[in-house]
């Protein structure tokens, strides 16, 4: 953004590596995998994804869902990407879009971040897609897989501006996988896993 898998980046494997400080950033941190919901960067105010008409999503309850699921996702990450760049949780809406398990790599990154007095700037773009829902439970559910794309989102060194290199074993595109469980009327994401051995 959170039971650790890679220990963090945004975990089991880290999303980049804190050159400044030697440490990696699991940043689970979201691309083009040629999913049919195409390039999207996260931005402050995620729209829902595109459907054929307003008329048929609302017929369809699964994809209606579908569509929410994957709002939910643009939207965590558009609060994530504010949270790297400040270096901070504050002001940021992630406990509405992500249990404290999911954002446990998130926290974990931004400490590592604020001792080694890095930030990051620009934003990864992703491609998802929802790659299972389960409607017919109490409590419904849903995994999306995502391809990752971070060469845009760089680390930077606070005091400097100045951008860290990626590590040269650094993968910048790799795919994600994120559970989701709906409680009440909202998405939340309960499972990050990043995985930086799938490229995409």
């Amino acid at each position: 953004m959170n039971r650790r898998t890679h220990r963090i980046p945004h975990s089991a494997v880290r999303f980049r590596n804190l050159v400044a400080a030697s440490v990696s950033l699991s940043a689970l941190v979201l691309t083009a995998c040629g999913s049919p919901h195409g390039d999207n960067k996260a931005s402050a105010h995620p729209s829902a994804p595109a459907s054929p008409s307003t008329s048929s999503a609302s017929a369809d309850p699964e994809a209606a869902e579908r569509a929410a699921v994957l709002t939910t996702y643009g939207a965590f990450w558009a609060e994530q990407v504010k949270a790297y760049a400040q270096t901070d949780i504050k002001g940021t809406q992630l406990k509405k879009y992500a249990t404290k398990d999911a954002l446990g790599r998130t926290m974990g990154d931004l400490l590592v971040m604020k001792q080694a007095g890095t930030a990051t700037t620009g934003a990864p773009t992703h491609r998802a897609e929802v790659t299972s829902l389960t409607l017919t439970r109490s409590v419904p559910k849903a995994t999306l897989q995502d391809c990752l794309d971070i060469s845009n989102w760089k680390t930077i060194k606070k005091s400097t501006g100045k951008v860290q290199p990626f590590p040269s074993n650094q993968p910048l595109r790799y795919i994600t996988t994120a559970k989701a469980e709906k409680w009440g009327q909202q998405w939340t994401f309960t499972e990050l896993t990043p995985d930086g051995k799938r490229t995409c």
